[in-house]
């Protein structure tokens, strides 16, 4: 039976995170890093609408989201000169509605004191702003002027995963079928294939599939994969200075090439978790939903067409929405890295050297993430993050 000090279940960015900043904070112990999907074809890093922002409504999220912006402004310097992952610092255009204003407000403020570099501006000034927007229904935006915009996650993730084969990690392609645990030590991972690996730190980094990994080990994580469907559409209109748009309704919308990519049509009240087997868009959201949204806000909208659409799954924290960072208050070698409900491409990096430090060094250092503690979960006390896009 292969030993292992860390096992990582999930090698997606979260867990790749982790293995590679383990390894720059100097540990030296086997790890095994376990992957069901190598190609990533159902993932949720690979799957997402891959942004990253500072427009968050808790300091420590905006934090967290700082430091990979940070990493972002110099990936050369840290994998090396031919790392790109065309990023584009486009902003976020969060508008809010008379009713939405005093969140939108409060949101800002705590932006501000974090060094975040948003404007918020009235409906009046939006216009002058971006010409192509309609105000209707509109109080304000925060617009994030720098530090927000999209990427490539395939190249995002592919540059962690490449580092890693240079840094003594095993890459094993399995499911994990069970985890032993006794006491208050969970002390083996069995795989799909009837392996068993002794595991000496268990970090749970499954994404969508999070809640079922932490069942196995006997444990209650409220995480569940939810079905994000994204849409792609051509318009005879280019705006060169479009962000990624938030309309009030939760409808987004970004430029994409020479295309558009929109979503956030699905509604959270009574939804139920997603088939893992469900990959398939729920096409009527485009026109039913989607669609009147985009025509309203963008008047040049109104002429579209939907060319394609995909799935994703993300792992939605029922409490909270909200991450769950950290060791279990009881069983203390199993380890989450879970729930960030739509943020967790962005915030990966930082969970991960978070926690390798937390291993290595018994405490956090850069980044204090105590406050994502799964004991608010064993205690029923939500810790909420507001601005869930």
């Amino acid at each position: 039976m292969a030993k292992y000090d860390v096992i990582i279940i999930g090698g997606a960015i979260m867990g790749a995170s982790l293995a590679y900043y383990l390894r720059k904070e100097g540990f030296a112990g086997p790890i095994a890093l376990i992957e069901r999907d190598p190609q990533f074809t159902h993932s949720a890093t690979t799957l997402s609408a891959a942004s990253i922002r500072q427009q968050f409504s808790i300091a420590e999220n905006i934090r967290l989201s700082r430091f990979t912006l940070d990493l972002f402004r110099r990936l050369k310097e840290e994998f090396g000169d031919e790392a790109d992952i065309g990023f584009r610092e486009g902003g976020y255009l969060i508008l809010a509605s008379e009713e939405g204003l005093p969140v939108l407000k409060s949101n800002h403020d705590v932006q501000l004191a974090e060094g975040a570099d948003i404007a918020l501006e009235d409906a009046e000034a939006l216009m002058r702003r971006f010409p192509w927007l309609s105000s209707e229904g509109i109080a304000a935006g925060a617009y994030g002027v720098s530090g927000e915009g999209w990427f490539d996650a395939h190249a995002y993730l592919s540059l962690f995963r490449k580092a890693l084969r240079g840094m003594k990690v095993d890459f094993v392609t399995a499911s994990v079928a069970a985890i032993e645990r006794q006491g208050d030590e969970v002390t083996s991972v069995t795989l799909d294939t009837g392996e068993r690996l002794e595991a000496g730190i268990v970090v749970n980094a499954a994404g969508p599939n999070a809640g079922k990994v932490a069942a196995l080990a006997g444990i209650e994580l409220p995480v569940e994969p939810r079905k994000r469907n994204v849409f792609v559409f051509e318009a005879r209109e280019r705006y060169g200075d479009m962000p990624l748009l938030v309309d009030p309704s939760g409808i987004y919308v970004r430029p994409e090439g020479s295309v558009y990519i929109t979503g956030g049509a699905e509604d959270e009240a009574g939804e139920q978790a997603a088939d893992p087997a469900d990959f398939e868009p729920d096409w009527g959201l485009f026109e039913n939903e989607i669609w009147p949204v985009l025509a309203t806000r963008i008047p040049a909208f109104e002429a579209i067409k939907m060319t394609r659409a995909w799935v994703g799954h993300y792992d939605y924290n029922v409490l909270d929405q909200n991450a769950v960072i950290g060791p279990h208050p009881q069983v203390a070698n199993f380890i989450f890295a879970n729930g960030f409900s739509g943020h967790g491409l962005q915030q990966a990096p930082a969970v991960g050297k978070a926690l390798a430090e937390l291993i290595v060094h018994g405490a956090y250092r850069t980044l204090d993430c105590s406050v994502f503690s799964y004991r608010r979960i064993a205690e029923g006390r939500p810790f909420r993050e507001l601005n869930v896009i």
